[in-house]
């Protein structure tokens, strides 16, 4: 075992290595890159995500409605981060047929009303659901446990001693 991980550790330092070669004439143009990405990250994206974790935790008491809205969150974040690069540089090269024809503003914009909408439509069912097991717990309280008849025999009398 202990040969398989130093193979493993010498071919990914072969494999990084390999990688920084072919890095290092383009080394100008992707430090921005390598650098802003984290940089952008740890000063807009990270301090936002707390803050509206934060508002949503004290809007939105109930778990499972917390947890979907999260969920709508994080896809939209998702289809946010895939769609920056198709909306916010124009295409470096001529247009291949099939692929830059599209609208990609509206593209987003119905992916995310169809994550809304399948979030929204959650909720309802949700609420729905929440108010009748409410309303049948108000209009058939559940039975209160009640003693057996033999139950209360035997404890209303005292036990007697057996004499041998």
């Amino acid at each position: 075992m202990r040969a398989v991980r130093l193979l493993l550790l010498v071919l990914g330092a072969a494999a990084t290595a390999y990688g920084g070669w072919l890095l290092l004439p383009q080394l100008g143009t992707a430090l921005p890159w390598l650098i802003g990405g984290p940089a952008l990250h740890d000063v807009l994206v990270a301090p936002l995500v707390g803050l509206v974790g934060l508002a949503l935790g004290r809007l939105v008491t109930d778990r499972l409605r917390r947890a979907w809205i999260a969920a709508g969150l994080l896809a939209s974040a998702t289809l946010l981060l895939i769609a920056v690069p198709l909306l916010w540089r124009p295409p470096s090269a001529p247009p291949n047929p099939g692929l830059p024809d599209r609208d990609y503003p509206l593209g987003l914009a119905v992916g995310l009303a169809v994550v809304w909408a399948v979030i929204a439509i959650v909720l309802v069912v949700a609420t729905a659901v929440d108010r009748r097991v409410t309303h049948r717990r108000h209009v058939f309280p559940p039975p209160v446990a009640q003693e057996a008849p033999c139950q209360q025999q035997r404890s209303a009398r005292p036990m007697a001693r057996r004499s041998a």
